[in-house]
């Protein structure tokens, strides 16, 4: 390998390649065309003097060495990223960027953080990815973003977590349900009915089923639902029961009840979840700050869990 035929240019676009696992999208995405990402990829590979890609299933994957070669890649580009935003911290300007991560439920809470947040430094520049459970775990293991948002963190053998928010998963049901006016309903109550829920993996459906698991008891029917907006619409027309974070419910839900099951709500709290393994730029460590010291002003008191002095401590040793 001749390190001396490496460029910025040519670490870019294979970061990117191996991202979007598309020559064409790589392309769209730098501004470049076709060819000239091809060729840039063909003068890489001789250079490193391996194969670095291989076509799986429609898109382009990292062999062994490509993959070596996308983590040194990454490390360099942010090492110079960080770089840059050190310089332009050193000309008196709060500015940078980073990018966030987090499951679908957390984006009903996250804005009212982020929207305080962009006002009082409006040039930092925050892109936001939102998915389910198993996209932002993938985006976790490619090492997509800096910061990342779960409710049930991922292994944290690689990474720090600090709790920022409680997030409560209630039993909801349509208004006029003939249960709704109890005021104490057993679970063992409800499982001859139908439940909507989320696909397997999702953080709430997995903490549910866990729950059932523990004390004894299995559900009935139930029908599956690719989103909270659905299943909380499908509750309201009257096609099952559900379990959800409470904060999925709007202020005012004329259309659903809360059931006053026991041992119910299910407690679980939203994490800021930073890779050990990757370097925090000083945006998103900003952010963290800022989070740690507005989340009283920014949310409903009850459900603040503020533990991110102990995250930012751990990052700062």
């Amino acid at each position: 390998m001749n390190v001396r035929h490496l460029t910025f240019r040519l670490l870019q676009v294979y970061v990117a390649v191996v991202r979007s696992g598309s020559v064409s999208e790589a392309a769209r995405q730098l501004h470049l065309t076709q060819p000239t990402v091809s060729q840039q990829l063909k003068r890489l590979s001789e250079a490193v003097g391996e194969p670095l890609l291989v076509m799986r299933q429609g898109r382009l994957a990292a062999t062994e060495a490509g993959r070596e070669l996308y983590r040194a890649s990454r490390e360099v580009l942010g090492r110079f990223d960080d770089f840059q935003d050190y310089l332009e911290a050193l000309r008196g300007g709060e500015r940078g960027r980073f990018s966030i991560a987090l499951v679908n439920t957390a984006q009903y809470v996250l804005p009212r953080l982020l929207g305080p947040y962009s006002h009082a430094f409006p040039d930092v520049d925050v892109t936001l990815h939102i998915g389910n459970r198993r996209q932002m775990l993938t985006r976790f293991e490619r090492q997509d973003d800096d910061l990342y948002v779960f409710s049930h963190p991922p292994s944290l053998a690689h990474a720090l977590a600090g709790r920022f928010l409680r997030n409560p998963l209630v039993v909801v049901a349509p208004q006029g349900h003939p249960m709704a006016k109890r005021e104490r309903i057993a679970m063992g109550e409800l499982l001859e009915e139908r439940f909507l829920l989320r696909e397997p993996g999702s953080a709430t459906r997995m903490m549910f089923e866990s729950w059932l698991q523990e004390h004894g008891l299995s559900l009935g029917p139930t029908l599956q639902m690719a989103s909270n907006e659905a299943i909380r619409v499908g509750v309201a027309a009257g096609m099952g029961l559900a379990v959800l974070s409470e904060h999925v419910l709007p202020p005012e839900h004329p259309d659903i009840v809360i059931l006053p099951v026991t041992d119910f709500p299910i407690e679980s709290h939203w994490q800021f979840i930073v890779r050990r393994d990757r370097r925090l730029p000083h945006a998103a460590l900003g952010f963290l700050r800022f989070a740690s010291g507005h989340l009283d002003e920014c949310v409903e008191p009850r459900f603040v869990a503020n533990e991110l002095e102990g995250l930012l401590a751990r990052l700062a040793a």
